[in-house]
């Protein structure tokens, strides 16, 4: 499929900004006054501008507001809800810290729970889609889940944990990618899907159309296999390899917090960007691809 910018830059940054905001509910790292509010600031820079994103990929941002109306029956209107409900809670807990040096310890568990719920309604609206193979996995609420967690200890300065949290990502990534591959191979085809593959071997007598569509630029997108493999080592050795080494290797400073921090979040985006661009939608099937 392909890779909108506005999605990418979603699932990173909200992913990101909600795993932060989760450890500070945790009471990691155990700051308050001014400090805590530089680290809720750039939580919640990044959790609400990633939010701010997904809805520029909308054709009419004004219809947002009619995502939290199908909470019944769409992941799409439970993540909304769920973001409100821990941004909120956790702005409750933000201001007792910052201003009145009170931690409300079960409000701030609560807001954690919120935060990785939120997250995790957000994975469940790719894994959900059946018509996408590669999606349609149980890797896939793990890795989101990894990346926010990784990446939110990363912010917070738990290095260690971080360390630990980031390989257990790469592992994800990995699996997440052979298993996919596999899968892609071994799904819909055009014998399964016209119902036909009884008779025999199913092929395209002509294409629908003989141009270019909103389907085929949108749903058929492709990447090239050497190319994918160039940005999976390009997502693996920068989002998860440089910070570990530069987190276990060297004395943790400033600085190298913010170059390993600066590497994982240019590596988890071009994981993102393989996330869609490798996506196989079965409607393919029926163009040929």
């Amino acid at each position: 499929m392909h890779p909108a910018p506005s999605v990418i830059a979603f699932t990173t940054l909200s992913g990101l900004g909600f795993g932060l905001l989760a450890f500070l509910g945790l009471g990691l790292p155990p700051v308050s006054g001014w400090v805590a509010f530089v680290f809720f600031a750039l939580a919640y820079t990044l959790a609400v501008g990633g939010l701010l994103a997904s809805v520029a990929h909308l054709a009419n941002p004004k219809n947002a507001v009619k995502a939290f109306s199908q909470w019944r029956s769409s992941w799409l209107s439970r993540e909304g809800i769920a973001a409100v409900a821990a941004l909120l809670t956790m702005a409750v807990f933000a201001v007792a810290l910052i201003f009145f040096d009170l931690r409300l310890r079960f409000l701030g568990l609560f807001g954690a729970l919120l935060c990785l719920g939120t997250v995790f309604t957000t994975s469940m609206i790719y894994t959900q889609l059946k018509t996408v193979p590669r999606w349609n996995m149980w890797t896939t609420p793990p890795v989101f889940m990894m990346h926010a967690l990784g990446g939110g200890a990363l912010l917070a300065g738990q290095t260690r944990l971080a360390a630990v949290l980031l390989v257990i990502l790469g592992a994800l990534m990995v699996w997440a990618w052979i298993k996919g591959d596999e899968k892609g191979r071994a799904g819909s085809t055009l014998e399964t899907a016209t119902g036909l593959g009884r008779i025999g071997k199913v092929r395209l007598l002509e294409p629908p159309h003989s141009g270019e569509n909103y389907l085929l630029k949108e749903m058929a997108y492709q990447v090239g296999r050497k190319h994918a493999v160039k940005l999976r080592i390009f997502a693996l050795g920068l989002g998860v390899v440089l910070p570990v080494l530069l987190m276990l290797a060297l004395p943790v400073t400033h600085f190298i917090g913010f170059v390993a921090v600066l590497s994982h979040l240019v590596g988890i985006a071009a994981g993102r960007w393989l996330f869609f661009a490798e996506a196989e939608h079965v409607q393919a099937l029926y163009y040929g691809k």
